[in-house]
């Protein structure tokens, strides 16, 4: 069911013909000569170069980009794209976009700046994956198997060959997704497969169900011990500790239930370590981050952020008016992938993994030089917070923009994007300071779910309209319509080397797109 346009009415048609009766203007637009001086800057404000100047005609993203790099002294093969924003100077305003030359010097004059060539404009330079993610354009594997709709959908961090899903005939699936067809089903559940989660090095999958139990399988899918029983009510929510944070090879895991419990498990024996206990209302979601912080979201409204080590509550995040959905990390991305990265050099020893593992988080969460993981809760009171759990309980943002309740957040890998996918039809995307830059519009039902390309540079959402819409996040515009499912998309999810988009939902059907 792709959306389809109405025909053109008769005063489009005329203006159309108009169009083409007229002689266009061949002209090209002229780059006034002249240059303007570029100071470069990280995110955090710390100046990169000295100041240079840059002719306008060659001022192009990619040639500054070259410029940058040059600068910093580093040879061709380690290159790092990059992508600028504008500070105006004596203002607080940041123009996102970087211009064409052709439009660059009345860009700036729009912002009041007269004489560009007298000025010294800071260019904040964010450093872009090296590697570049293809969008999908084609459903390539539509396969049967589930006996009643997808609920939830993972791939395997390990490789982009494995896919898991969860669903309401009470098993679990993984496929193969090279030759498109059934791996083996988990069986054993007795109620509906509400949450699953793969474990960070990509040996083990934890399955929640509506049965009120959390069952371990191995990437074969064979039952590995018993299965977890402790939940009064059905399991909402799973998360595996992150792999840095392993100690001695042991595992732990987090689940959250209907039974406003969070349950913190040791994978290789089964037994309880802590019951995490405080909220009032079911527990809709819960995250670990990666300096052992377990944070849960509720329908009592509260978002609490624990202590994994002690199982104490440290601090209880309180500024919606409604139950919180859905909670994401700026680590996400690296938490779950652990030690496996676009160069597919997995390390030897558990050691290496580790210390490349922390490495990644790392890198990923620090902000000024300090380890900084923000959280960000969405709401049905239409609105969502930022949060530094690390500062306090203050909310660093609070973005109001969606006209229905939000469904679904996720930060972008790099963490300088937020997606928010609501009721209203619409997606919203979001600076990493809670700062609103766009909406993307074109679903015309509630979106689900959204999920980036591990390289940032694109998201693809699922709706209630039956079609996957995949968007450039550098023009904001709809990059491609994959229609192809017969009923309502519930779970998606992008494989982590980029190459596959898995889908599932009300149709039974698993669905897998590639470019």
């Amino acid at each position: 069911m792709a959306t389809i346009a109405p025909p053109p009415s008769k005063r489009q048609r005329r203006e159309a013909l108009e169009r083409t009766q007229t002689q266009q203007d061949v002209t090209p637009s002229v780059i006034e000569a002249g240059s303007f001086k570029a100071r470069f800057i990280d995110n955090d404000g710390n100046q990169l170069a000295e100041t240079i100047e840059v002719p306008l005609g060659d001022a192009t993203e990619k040639n500054v980009s070259l410029l940058l790099n040059t600068l910093l002294g580093r040879e061709r093969e380690e290159f790092t794209p990059y992508r600028f924003r504008i500070h105006i100077p004596s203002s607080n305003t940041i123009i996102d976009n970087y211009p064409t030359p052709a439009e660059f010097l009345s860009v700036l004059r729009k912002h009041g700046i007269e004489n560009p060539f007298e000025t010294t404009i800071t260019l904040a330079a964010e450093p872009q994956a090296v590697f570049k993610v293809q969008a999908v354009t084609r459903m390539s594997n539509k396969i049967p198997g589930h006996g009643e709709a997808i609920l939830a959908a993972q791939f395997s961090p390990k490789t982009s060959s494995l896919l898991a899903t969860g669903s309401g005939d009470n098993t679990a699936r993984l496929w193969n997704t090279d030759s498109g067809t059934p791996k083996s089903t988990l069986k054993g559940h007795t109620g509906w497969v509400l949450a699953l989660a793969w474990s960070p090095d990509g040996q083990n999958l934890a399955t929640g169900s509506m049965d009120k139990t959390v069952r371990i399988w191995d990437e074969s899918g064979q039952p590995v011990g018993r299965p977890f029983n402790g939940h009064s009510k059905w399991i909402t929510s799973i998360v595996w500790q992150p792999f840095h944070l392993w100690r001695d090879d042991t595992p732990k895991l987090a689940s959250a239930s209907k039974d406003a419990t969070i349950r913190i498990w040791i994978v290789n024996t089964g037994r309880i370590e802590h019951v995490l206990s405080g909220h009032k209302a079911s527990v809709s979601c819960v995250r670990w981050g990666g300096t052992d912080l377990i944070y849960s979201a509720s329908q009592d409204k509260t978002v609490k952020v624990w202590d994994a080590v002690n199982g104490t509550l440290k601090h209880t995040l309180a500024s919606h008016a409604h139950w919180v959905n859905h909670l994401a990390l700026s680590t996400d991305f690296v938490l779950r992938t652990a030690f496996y990265d676009h160069t597919k050099n997995v390390p030897a020893s558990l050691e290496e993994k580790r210390a490349k593992a922390k490495e990644r988080f790392e890198k990923a969460a620090k902000q000024q030089g300090v380890i900084a993981e923000r959280v960000i809760s969405a709401s049905d009171d239409f609105t969502m917070y930022l949060w530094d759990p690390a500062q306090g309980t203050k909310p660093l943002a609070r973005l109001l923009g969606h006209q229905k309740q939000v469904n679904h957040v996720s930060f972008s890998p790099d963490g300088n994007l937020i997606a928010s996918a609501g009721w209203d039809n619409h997606i919203k995307i979001w600076g990493r300071d809670g700062k609103f830059l766009t909406t993307l519009r074109a679903h015309v039902a509630p979106v689900y779910q959204c999920a980036f390309s591990a390289d940032s540079r694109l998201l693809c959402s699922g709706s209630r309209d039956t079609t996957l819409k995949v968007w450039d996040m550098r023009s904001f515009k709809l990059s491609v319509d994959l229609p192809g499912h017969e009923d309502e998309v519930y779970a998606l999810d992008w494989s982590l080397d980029g190459r596959l988009v898995g889908s599932g939902g009300k149709d039974k059907a698993v669905r897998l797109w590639r470019n």
